[in-house]
């Protein structure tokens, strides 16, 4: 099975940190956010992963390279200008081939157990949600007590950025710029979307301060 980063965003929120260095990049703990995914994909089961790059996307290369010390293949995808998501992922499907694949943010930190995205899932959408952070309350989507995913009824949870995907739901959009939550919206109203809730530990790492916090929860200080 193959994954996916997303690691191409500017993270203006981020500034100046990023003014030089990509999001992903950013460290806490010692380590870089996307280091934390590499492992944790691999340690999951997953044979190989593809990131898609822009703002800095050569600094993301010269530090990951093809994924030899981390013991997983690494292959990248390069979007000339920004795609959305769904753009990128639809990009990146030469890459990912025709078989389901995990998906991830760059810029979150989580202990979600990945692995339960390697087991089967039936549904073309399947959807890793959060408790609602401060800086969203509204959350985005329902999930019903069977496990369906719903866009129209409360409460809501938040989209973490961490789901399974089949890559048919994406092969029809047209090439550029496209954003993901049609797509999620359209497989939930076509009741081909699933979730579950993870009520452990998950950082959207929107903010210098957010990261700056994180770092010191990995830290231990």
């Amino acid at each position: 099975m193959k994954a996916m980063i997303l690691a191409a965003g500017y993270g203006k929120r981020m500034r100046p940190l990023t003014d030089h260095t990509p999001k992903p990049l950013l460290q806490a703990g010692g380590k870089a956010l996307i280091e934390y995914h590499i492992e944790a994909l691999r340690d999951a089961g997953i044979e190989s992963l593809v990131i898609n790059t822009g703002w800095l996307g050569e600094k993301l290369v010269a530090f990951l390279g093809e994924g030899a010390r981390y013991g997983i293949p690494l292959v990248y995808s390069h979007e000339g200008t920004p795609l959305e998501t769904a753009g990128g992922i639809k990009r990146a499907l030469p890459l990912l081939g025709d078989q389901p694949f995990v998906l991830i943010n760059g810029d979150i930190w989580t202990d979600f157990d990945l692995t339960r995205l390697v087991d089967n899932r039936p549904d073309p959408v399947h959807l890793v949600l959060v408790n609602n952070p401060e800086h969203h309350p509204k959350g985005d989507f329902h999930l019903t007590d069977a496990g369906r995913l719903r866009d129209n009824a409360e409460p809501k949870l938040t989209y973490a950025g961490i789901g399974r995907f089949d890559p048919a739901i994406f092969a029809q959009l047209p090439n550029g710029e496209a954003k993901l939550a049609p797509v999620l919206r359209a497989a939930m109203a076509d009741d081909a979307a699933s979730g579950e809730h993870h009520a452990g530990q998950w950082w959207d790492i929107g903010t210098p301060e957010r990261l700056a916090e994180l770092d010191r929860l990995l830290s231990g200080t």
